[in-house]
């Protein structure tokens, strides 16, 4: 039976509405799109955007950004200065409606504004609302004006003073209120990305960063791009290209709906193919788009289109052969789309992305019409375009189907019409009892396929020393097959990390078909090695079965010590000593223990594979960190550390080194 809800009053004085700072300050994520370090971040963007609007405009080529110890931020500009006196019209001072009103701002009805980054007068207000404090000089029309504000709301009065300086701008330091965002420490590499994005959008202006540091002095960066998206690319793409940097742009008018006002777009794209690089950005109104939106469709479906109709013309398709996708041609496009639009459709306040309808219209339109042209008049070039789109393609349908027969074989059940070779399974089909042995050789396998218990042991050889996979790239690993037979038999699938290979990634761990995965290897210099790489196998393809606990490593016997009719083990040279101080005064013999091959079938049952005798270590990563520093060590490109690691620990193993 549920409990009977506790009443509560619900009235008409239960409605309330935040006011004035509140309405920031209790939900920052509807402004900055997070109440974290992101949105703290985006704080930071909004005062940028409007010096980069004045700079955009014609007002001041540079801008300073200043990041202090305890991570307050100062902007200058010396763009024309924020008007902050009486306005006649709203019978209110400007600063009162710039820094403290939602929704108010100069780029409603201006001009010269209609291709602003900050259009909705939010930004600026909101973080002001934001901040622990805040400090404002503007300097304009010969006058200075001071502004001090605190957790939202200004403090003292605007101070106003002549001066004699014909310089202007804007100057804004503030520091974002910990009471806001969860996080306010904006790490340096933020500052560079954004300034640099930046300077490719907007040719010529200077951006320099000013990061403050532990004495009191300061570091300074600064980034320009003289000619903008071109020279940025020209930097991507290097000196070997496939063809030559493409610098297109054009303006149109139009609207997103007939019932909607025109608007005007300016359009800008860069652009070359490679053979080695690839890049896809995109900003609009100097906003860097994350996730595109209308300009990254019209490129992808303008370029396919326009490329694919190149093909064809051309005749460059095999009969009856499949399409070319966009994948094809990213693959080797370096691009960069610099869109603006007086009328803007962001995703939301954060501007990750937009939706405009006719933004894509028309940048769709005047891609196809300006690469048709280039087609035309460059034969050479679009030839290379062409054939090297058309390799991409076939070599990503071959891929393909390799990865899928692959997939296939790692994950596909063992029968009758796919058996592994010389793999020996068990009868039970209970999983918390089979086991798994991973024997060294075939000659290993006949001793342990006859002294093992066959109800829950199962048994497959590794034939000779496998690759090493800490070094390996995954479709070399998976072109061998002692290494996918191991994988197939264990059911489990495989971890992959490297983005070009995810799709081989089918890890589930509840399709592993053993309770037990024993590593099983003579206890010599080759045995000790072939555990190592079985291990490293394990560790670079199924991590998880070790941290787990399913891997273990069967010890072997190091001497066979009789002593009349009893036959004791030794599994080091210690466990021999104190075998030996035992049998003081008997007769006994002692020999090295034979390899897993030569050993009886009774004899490898008693000392390796019997639950009851045998030992068992368990492979347990205490230290992850620690244990991929050492296989790289070992086995990886880390050949400096590995000859240090040589000349460390080498003399003490000369005794047992195979050199003469």
């Amino acid at each position: 039976m549920s409990a009977k809800r506790k009443d509560t009053q619900y009235t008409n004085e239960s409605i309330s509405a935040l006011k004035g700072a509140d309405r920031v300050r209790k939900r920052p994520g509807v402004i900055f799109g997070s109440d974290g370090l992101e949105g703290c971040q985006h704080s930071v963007f909004e005062i940028l955007s409007n010096s980069v609007d004045e700079a955009r405009l014609g007002y001041g080529d540079k801008i300073i950004v200043t990041k202090f110890l305890d991570h307050s931020v100062q902007i200058q500009d010396f763009g024309r200065g924020i008007p902050v006196d009486w306005n006649q019209n709203e019978e209110k001072y400007n600063w009162e409606l710039i820094f403290c009103e939602l929704y108010a701002g100069g780029k409603f009805e201006a001009e010269d504004y209609g291709y602003s980054l900050g259009l909705n007068g939010l930004g600026l207000c909101a973080t002001q609302y934001a901040s622990e404090y805040m400090d404002v000089e503007i300097l304009r029309e010969g006058q200075r004006y001071n502004l001090h504000f605190e957790h939202g709301e200004i403090v003292g009065e605007m101070q106003k003073q002549p001066v004699t300086t014909k310089k202007t701008g804007t100057t804004i330091k503030w520091k974002p209120d910990i009471q806001v965002f969860t996080d306010i420490k904006i790490p340096d590499e933020y500052y560079l990305e954004t300034l640099r994005r930046q300077a490719v959008v907007n040719a010529g202006v200077t951006f320099l960063l000013r990061v403050e540091q532990p004495d009191g002095s300061f570091i300074e960066g600064d980034c320009v791009y003289e000619h903008g998206i071109v020279d940025y690319v020209k930097e991507l793409a290097g000196e070997d290209t496939l063809t030559p940097i493409q610098f297109w742009q054009a303006e149109r008018v139009g609207r997103d709906r007939e019932d909607k006002p025109d608007y005007k777009v300016k359009l800008s794209v860069a652009f070359c193919f490679s053979n080695q690089k690839q890049l896809l950005e995109y900003s609009h109104n100097s906003s860097f788009l994350e996730h595109g939106g209308s300009p990254d469709r019209a490129v992808k479906v303008a370029f396919t289109g326009q490329i694919d109709t190149l093909l064809k013309q051309t005749g460059k398709y095999f009969k009856n052969e499949n399409k070319i996708t966009f994948q094809d041609v990213e693959d080797c496009l370096v691009l960069f789309s610099s869109s603006f639009s007086t009328v803007t459709s962001y995703a939301n306040q954060t501007k990750k992305a937009i939706s405009n309808k006719f933004i894509y219209e028309a940048m769709n339109e005047f891609l196809r019409y300006s690469l048709e042209v280039y087609f035309l008049e460059n034969p050479e070039q679009a030839g290379k375009i062409a054939e090297q789109v058309l390799i991409n393609k076939r070599s990503r349908e071959n891929a393909e189907k390799t990865r899928l027969n692959l997939r296939k074989k790692l994950t596909g059940a063992v029968d009758v019409t796919s058996r592994v070779q010389k793999f020996v399974d068990c009868r039970s089909k209970d999983l918390a009892k089979r086991e798994i042995y991973i024997v060294e050789g075939d000659s290993a396998l006949g001793a342990c396929k006859l002294g093992r218990d066959s109800e829950f042991q199962a048994i497959i050889p590794v034939r000779g020393k496998i690759l090493n996979c800490l070094k390996a790239e995954y479709d070399k690993i998976f072109k061998n097959e002692i290494i996918t037979d191991i994988i197939k038999v264990l059911g489990c699938g495989v971890e992959v990390r490297n983005k070009a290979s995810k799709d081989l990634a089918t890890f589930d761990f509840s399709n592993l078909r053993w309770n037990k995965v024993v590593i099983c290897t003579d206890a010599d210099v080759d045995g000790f090695q072939i555990r190592t790489l079985i291990l490293t196998m394990l560790y670079r393809l199924t991590p998880t079965l070790i941290e787990q606990g399913c891997v273990y490593i069967a010890e072997s016997p190091l001497y066979e010590i009789t002593a009349g009719t009893k036959t004791y083990f030794a599994y080091s040279e210690a466990e021999k000593a104190r075998c030996l101080a035992q049998l003081e005064g008997q007769k006994f013999t002692i020999q090295r223990s034979k390899g897993l091959g030569e050993n009886e079938p009774d004899m490898m049952w008693l000392t390796t594979m019997n639950p009851e005798t045998r030992r068992l270590i368990k492979v347990t990563p205490t230290d992850a960190a620690a244990t991929a520093e050492m296989f790289d060590v070992l086995l990886g490109d880390n050949l400096a550390a590995r000859k240090e690691f040589i000349a460390t620990v080498g003399p003490d193993y000369l005794d047992v080194a195979d050199v003469s």
